[in-house]
């Protein structure tokens, strides 16, 4: 049931506030101050494609606080190298954009891994358990999108993860 309320409250919050419009925004900003006029130009994709599922899944999440709370860096490096291979592949399809979601994620791994410290008695492994199905969702919303061609905005969910940490502190 944490998933389904924190998908819908996610969902809605992420619609109202629109920040799927914003992240492409920003994408299409990098692309302008960063590639030739091209319209045809998939940089704008590529960095949002890639932010997303990069920064939603549990080893982010979890290599980040183990790193921030207990130095261990062995997620993180294993996360870097399985990303690594991933925008290779990436950004053969969609190009230089995928290259640049990596400042995404520094900025959003780097944010739990500080606050890791702060969170430690709150961050439980159950918890952690559902915060990680509901970005599995969103890894799932974003494979539809590249496979079967689905135009459901990823990044409108990204409130979901608040709202799964909210209700398992409040249940």
């Amino acid at each position: 049931m944490l998933m389904v309320v924190a998908m819908l409250l996610g969902a809605l919050s992420g619609e109202l506030i629109d920040i799927d419009a914003r992240l492409n925004t920003l994408g299409l900003f990098l692309q302008k101050k960063l590639t030739k006029e091209d319209s045809a130009s998939k940089f704008s994709e590529g960095f949002v494609t890639a932010t997303l599922l990069f920064c939603v899944g549990a080893m982010a999440v979890v290599g980040s606080i183990e790193s921030g709370l207990k130095g261990d860096h062995s997620i993180i490096i294993t996360k870097s190298i399985i990303d690594g291979v991933a925008a290779m592949v990436f950004a053969s399809y969609l190009g230089l954009g995928v290259l640049f979601s990596a400042l995404s994620v520094f900025v959003y791994q780097g944010i739990i891994e500080f606050f890791a410290g702060f969170l430690q008695n709150i961050l439980t492994a159950s918890l952690i358990d559902q915060v990680s199905a509901v970005g599995g969702l969103m890894i799932l919303a974003l494979g539809l999108n590249m496979t079967a061609g689905a135009k459901i905005k990823v990044a409108n969910l990204l409130p979901g993860l608040l709202f799964a940490v909210g209700y398992y502190l409040a249940v």
